[in-house]
């Protein structure tokens, strides 16, 4: 299991530094999300990479592990929130409209994605 939770850090760390090495405009984790991804789709696909962490859907148990204690990642933004109690008093109106007006264009978008991928893949179809 550690061997697993290694190799997904590793993976984080790897991407992080491509993503400053190159400047790029995506986040570290999500390069190294991109990267365990490639790594076990591979892994599927050639079986001499079923070694290590690799073996035994190890990587898949530490990921479950992670995602089982979930939660425990949101504590640190709470603690921030409540040191900044003061500037949500302050700006907690302004924070709340942005709040509102973005979940409404994340929507929007997403329902624009669906349908337009909806309509391409029923031209395929046919």
């Amino acid at each position: 299991m550690i061997a697993s939770f290694s190799l997904i850090l590793l993976c984080q760390l790897i991407g992080e530094g491509l993503a400053r090495g190159f400047a790029l405009p995506l986040p570290g984790p999500v390069i190294g999300l991109a990267l365990l991804v490639l790594l076990l789709l591979l892994r599927d696909q050639f079986s001499i990479l079923e070694f290590g962490p690799l073996r035994h859907d190890g990587v898949e148990k530490a990921a479950r592990v992670l995602l089982a204690h979930m939660s425990l990642m949101f504590v640190p933004a709470g603690v921030g929130v409540v040191q900044k109690l003061d500037l949500l008093a302050d700006r907690g109106v302004a924070i709340a409209l942005v709040l509102i007006v973005s979940a409404l264009i994340t929507l929007l978008v997403t329902v624009g994605t669906f349908l337009l991928a909806a309509r391409l893949l029923t031209r395929r179809a046919k």
